[in-house]
């Protein structure tokens, strides 16, 4: 029996990356957002929340480090695409009970938010990991 050739092997790793991303950030979802689910009222009738800025940027630095790993071993699609399906259904689940339908709107943003903001890093990652680039 013959060893497969690499690039046989090559989407197999892509899909196993992708999925793996996915859960994870359906899973960081969960821990950073998912058990907050109440506003906070102020003194003055205002509301915040249900979110903390601390809880976001806890969830986008937890993600940051496999991004960044798939990315640099040119998993550049597994990387985008997975992280944004596994915040895009997260944020579906999350809010899928608002009777107004607006979550809809909001999961939207989360989908364009998170292709946008991997997007970015991955290609970042990526071109600075290319042979021959001088960096700093």
């Amino acid at each position: 029996m013959t060893a497969p050739h690499p690039k046989s092997a090559r989407p197999r790793a892509e899909l196993t990356v992708l999925a793996v991303l996915a859960v994870l950030a359906a899973s960081a979802w969960a821990a950073w957002l998912g058990w907050d689910q109440h506003r906070d009222v102020h003194p003055d009738g205002s509301e915040t929340g249900p979110y903390e800025t601390w809880q976001v940027l806890g969830l986008v630095l937890t993600l940051l480090a496999p991004v960044c790993w798939a990315a640099a071993r040119d998993h550049v699609r597994a990387a985008v695409l997975g992280t944004t399906a596994g915040l895009t259904a997260a944020a579906f689940y999350d809010w899928s009970d608002d009777a107004s339908g607006l979550f809809v709107v909001g999961v939207g943003l989360v989908m364009v938010g998170g292709l946008a903001a991997t997007g970015v890093t991955s290609a970042v990652v990526s071109g600075v990991r290319r042979p021959g680039h001088s960096g700093p």
